[in-house]
């Protein structure tokens, strides 16, 4: 079965960073492999256009600029944010909040993000948003183990159903789609 929309995919690979010689970053192995929905919007869309019209046991070579991937850098992504958001009950938690953390956030819309610690001062956290790949360009060395149908729950799974989301009249479940 070949890979297209909303088919389940299965695949191994090995990530590396800027080229085939570039240092491994994330390896995908048979035991546990990689598996989406293609086309479901899960996955980074020109790594998807990369793989389209596969079949099991192809395998694939594939290098992606920043851009096509996570994007590049934004120094609008770096910010200093008031200590005192950091604060429990008066203190902060070093053990969570420290340099080189991934601290989970939400921005004033409810959307959520991680941000990196760069630096703590008394009065401010310098965090960095940026997705940690951003500003990598990356290379792709993989096998396509299966492909299959997906199931009527897998794929209620990954879209939004439309009574849940009647935003012309402002109605929506809270699920966190909007």
């Amino acid at each position: 079965m070949m890979i297209e929309q909303n088919k389940v995919v299965e695949l191994t690979y090995e990530l590396k960073n800027e080229d085939a010689s570039g240092e491994v970053i994330e390896k995908v192995t048979e035991e546990r492999p990689l598996t989406f929905i293609f086309g479901a919007g899960l996955m980074i869309p020109k790594f998807e256009a990369n793989i389209d019209g596969m079949n099991p046991g192809d395998d694939f070579e594939f290098q992606l600029k920043s851009a096509e991937a996570y994007g590049t850098k934004s120094d609008d992504m770096v910010m200093d944010l008031p200590i005192d958001i950091f604060k429990v009950d008066g203190e902060i938690n070093t053990e969570i909040v420290k340099v080189g953390a991934i601290v989970p956030m939400m921005d004033k819309a409810g959307n959520r993000l991680n941000g990196t610690v760069l630096d703590m001062g008394d009065e401010a956290v310098k965090m960095d948003f940026n997705h940690p790949m951003a500003g990598k360009d990356l290379h792709f060395k993989g096998n396509v183990l299966n492909v299959r149908e997906a199931t009527e729950e897998e794929l209620a799974a990954v879209q939004p159903h439309e009574h849940e989301h009647d935003h012309e009249h402002d109605e929506c479940s809270g699920c966190g789609n909007c």
